[in-house]
């Protein structure tokens, strides 16, 4: 099945089409492993390089090679970079579904394809363009084993042609890609320029899309998720990293090795500054990680929904003993081994209580790639100010596709240790106690291996004040309403709501992470098309600040936007907030595994709130 989300019958109740300029979306499909990956990067690129604001995003298939792949491109002048329903202009490269993606376009969509397949006999209400892509490369390309990995580049030719992409910007963007490999770059540049002379010779220019220069992009990137997190680990100063591969996290710790080996090299000897060590499964891993963190290191992994359920006994040995650690989880599609290539928010209620017994995490919670940078470095220091876990919850659509980012700014603060035991604030505090609350903030004082501070040994059983081995009911208890208390003091502490209150507004959406791009074009869209006004809160962190049930109050309904089947956020705040606030929550969920889009959004919320697209909203 194709991700377009279309039903076929929608397609004869779709409005006639005006032309789009700067406002379209692209859907590349392909053969996993044909070599697409150079052209659509080299597509979306050349969009970005002309100002446009730009996103993509690929979805690909668990195996190796052979099954569909779709790689889409969102082009948008307004800014709306999340993930759009409709599809406009289809490149259909793969037999197996090429059908499929003519017949669910709407009317007046475009489409690019393989001359042999014929699709033009499908239907009479798209625009069609075959193109010969075997017969172009086979001139251009005379080594028959390397046309598969070129033909691709004919389609970003063809696609410039049609849609005005300045081919300079191809060009460009192709030697910024390849431009250390020469053959192959003249191979590639061979195919793009043969598919726009061949398009510019046998088709006109599209007439309902098209891009035009603008100046919205100029001094931002182009990064992923999992990369800018890396870059925000090394800024944090981190010495260790244990990590097993799983999809889609594995590209942040290999990101990070690159990083590590090109900048954490000591100069003078030539020697590592860190340790990264490949452990045999994700247990090991998070082992490896709060052990370093309690001698003193800053120590971190990375990992999926099925390395969190593995992690859950070592978690609960860091929150008991109260061990910092760092630990990103990409969250992808369960249960079990689920689509391990689709995106979620399907962790977030186990991660938060991750483990047996009662347990509580922080969790961070980014919702743009700069914030996978800065949120990384504020997880670091977190970590060690609470003496626990601490989790940062990205998603597939973050950690693996490419967004569009202002430059990220070098840290300007020093690294917080927090309480970490000296002699001056042993002569301060008096008698010191492991698991003591000296300041009332449920956070005590700790002592690194190595140093002149007292030592203490970390268990994972029961324990008093003073750090020893204790079955005391009395002790237990005051042990774990102190670990309370500092999950209390971290509503403080973790990175604090985002709140846009429309005047008059009777309708909150609470969303977090990804869900944000579509919420904002969401919002314009209930505003417009129902005259729904809505205020927004944008969670950046758990436990929850004090301004979220302050929002909620302040609202008669508020929708709880998340990506996963059982509302797991919505069940969070059901557990920590008064009823009162939690009566007035709704759902509104999106879980195909596929990035969630504005229009499912806007459509779930009008359900609920009794009108229809175009009608009166619920007063």
């Amino acid at each position: 099945m194709g991700p377009t989300d279309l039903a076929s019958d929608a397609r004869a109740q779709a409005p006639a089409r005006q032309r789009a300029v700067n406002d379209f979306s692209i859907q590349v499909a392909t053969v996993n492993g044909s070599g697409s990956q150079t052209a659509n990067l080299i597509l979306i690129r050349s969009i970005f390089q002309m100002g446009i604001p730009v996103s993509g995003k690929n979805l690909f298939p668990s195996n190796i090679a052979g099954l569909p792949t779709w790689y889409t491109i969102r082009a948008n002048k307004h800014g709306y970079i999340g993930r759009k329903k409709e599809i406009d202009l289809v490149v259909a490269l793969n037999a197996e579904t090429a059908q499929e993606d003519a017949l669910t376009l709407e009317p007046g969509a475009a489409i690019v394809y393989d001359a042999p397949m014929k699709l033009e006999a499908l239907r009479d209400d798209l625009t069609f363009y075959p193109v010969p892509f075997d017969k172009i490369v086979a001139a251009v390309c005379p080594d028959a084993k390397l046309r598969r990995l070129v033909r691709n580049m004919i389609y970003d030719g063809v696609l410039a042609h049609l849609l005005g992409i300045e081919m300079a910007e191809m060009d460009k963007a192709l030697n910024r890609q390849l431009g250390k490999k020469q053959k192959a770059l003249a191979l590639n540049m061979a195919a793009l320029t043969a598919g726009f002379d061949f398009a510019k010779t046998t088709f006109a220019p599209n007439e309902r899309l098209g891009v035009e220069r603008m100046n919205e992009t100029a001094g931002k990137i182009l990064i992923e998720g999992n990369a800018a997190a890396a870059i925000g680990c090394l800024m944090a100063g981190v010495t260790v990293v244990a990590w097993y591969p799983i999809t889609p996290s594995s590209s942040l710790c290999e990101s990070l090795i690159d990083y590590m080996r090109k900048y954490r090299i000591d100069k003078e000897t030539g020697k590592a500054t860190f340790a990264i060590v490949q452990a045999e499964d994700e247990i090991a891993a998070v082992g490896m990680v709060i052990g370093a963190s309690w001698v003193g290191a800053r120590a971190m992994t990375s990992t999926s929904g099925p390395g969190v359920s593995l992690m859950g006994e070592f978690t609960g040995l860091g929150y008991y003993a109260e061990v910092p650690a760092v630990i990103f989880d990409i969250q992808r599609v369960g249960p079990s081994t689920g689509l391990p290539t689709r995106t979620a928010q399907g962790d977030i209620l186990t991660t938060a209580v991750l483990s047996h017994g009662d347990t509580r995490h922080p969790l961070l919670l980014p919702h743009s790639v700069g914030e996978c940078y800065s949120m990384a470095m504020e997880a670091f220091d977190l970590a060690e100010r609470l003496q626990t876990p601490v989790f940062v919850m990205s998603d597939l659509d973050l950690g693996m596709n490419m967004w569009m980012s202002d430059p990220f700014p070098y840290p300007e603060t020093t690294v917080d240790r927090g309480k970490v035991l000296d002699q001056e604030t042993i002569a301060r505090i008096g008698e010191w106690g492991r698991y003591k609350d000296v300041d009332g903030d449920g956070i005590p004082y700790r002592s690194l291996p190595g140093t002149e501070a007292p030592p203490y040994f970390a268990r994972g059983s029961g324990h008093n004040a003073k750090g020893q081995y204790s079955e005391r009911a009395d002790d237990y208890v005051q042990n774990m309403d102190r670990l309370r208390r500092k999950f209390d003091t971290a509503k403080g502490l973790v990175p604090q709501p985002e709140v846009d209150t429309a005047d008059g507004a009777r309708v909150g959406l609470l969303a977090y992470g990804t869900s944000h791009w579509a919420i904002l074009e969401s919002r314009d869209q209930l505003r417009d098309e129902a005259g729904l006004a809505t205020s927004y809160l944008r969670l950046r962190g758990y436990p929850f600040a004090d301004a979220v049930a302050d929002f909620i109050a302040a609202h008669d309904r508020v929708y709880v936007v998340e990506q996963n089947r059982d509302a797991q956020m919505l069940s969070l705040l059901r557990m920590d907030l008064p009823a009162s606030n939690t009566v007035k929550l709704r759902s509104a969920l999106h879980y195909n595994g596929l990035p969630i889009d504005a229009r499912s959004i806007t459509d779930t919320i009008l359900a609920q709130e009794g009108a229809s697209v175009g009608g009166d909203a619920q007063p």
